[in-house]
């Protein structure tokens, strides 16, 4: 089998092994960060992890801040 071909079949299997689509991950992080930003001046960009485990998964975000927005809140 040819590196190519063995390459696109290595890519196809981890695709379709995948947890999340890479759509869906690229989604999430748009709408996890714009949520991040409404408490957080941000410095950069925001990471995500997924990790199996045995009864679920464990999602990680990552991302630096240069503040905190403090807010009141009104009653």
């Amino acid at each position: 089998m040819k590196q190519e071909e063995l390459s696109r079949l290595e890519n196809l299997l981890r695709r379709d092994k995948a947890v999340i689509t890479e759509e869906c991950e690229a989604a999430a992080v748009r709408d996890f960060a714009h949520v991040a930003q409404e408490y957080f001046d941000l410095d950069g960009r925001v990471s995500f992890s997924l990790r199996e485990e045995k009864n679920g998964a464990v999602v990680t975000l990552t991302f630096r801040i240069v503040r905190v927005k403090n807010f009141t809140v009104l009653q």
